[in-house]
């Protein structure tokens, strides 16, 4: 297990859809591993397989003190819709009222293989929300209202760690995972 860098908003990865996970073997339990130590690390809530540069389906979550963990998963949403302040921590510090599902169902797997569903309320739905966003490549700002949107990308260009890297005349690298690929992506 290790503590691996999380990509800022910028980075390429984070707007890319992630792989399905084919193969469940100890290299998927290793990167499960490392999104828990990395997201008990920062702190959060949850944290996406491709917010550490992994373009894997996979994220964990620590609500009220229970870590979890999906892979491949699937959502249903319900109808009726909650607000409240959402962050991420690909923006570090940005936390703006985002609009989410209530209830959340979530198909997919364990890091074994074996089929899981969760279902969630209030927060736990909207970190399956969230994370399932992260693996199909859409990030929080991209479900605010438009005024807040535009306040947000405001908030954004004046960061301190608004394109840091490309500032240093570092381009940001996509990797596909820390861990070899072999058999975890199509």
């Amino acid at each position: 297990m290790s503590i691996q860098p999380i990509r800022l908003f910028g980075d390429p990865v984070l707007t890319t859809p992630a792989l399905e996970v084919t193969t469940f073997d100890k290299e998927l339990r290793t990167l499960v591993a490392d999104l828990t130590e990395t997201m008990h690390d920062a702190p959060g809530a949850g944290l996406a397989a491709p917010q550490i540069g992994v373009g894997l389906r996979v994220f964990v979550w620590d609500i009220d003190e229970f870590d979890g963990h999906l892979i491949n998963p699937s959502l249903d949403l319900s109808e009726e819709l909650q607000d409240g302040d959402e962050g991420c921590l690909s923006f570090p510090g940005l936390l703006y009222d985002t609009p989410r599902a209530f209830r959340a169902v979530a198909q997919g797997f364990n890091m074994h293989g074996e089929p899981v569903t969760i279902d969630g309320t209030e927060l736990l739905a909207r970190v399956l929300q969230h994370e399932t966003d992260h693996l199909n490549g859409i990030v929080f700002i991209d479900r605010l209202l438009k005024k807040d949107r535009k306040e947000a990308m405001k908030e954004i260009r004046n960061s301190d760690w608004f394109g840091s890297e490309i500032a240093q005349g570092n381009t940001p690298v996509v990797k596909f995972s820390p861990h070899s690929m072999l058999g975890l992506g199509n």
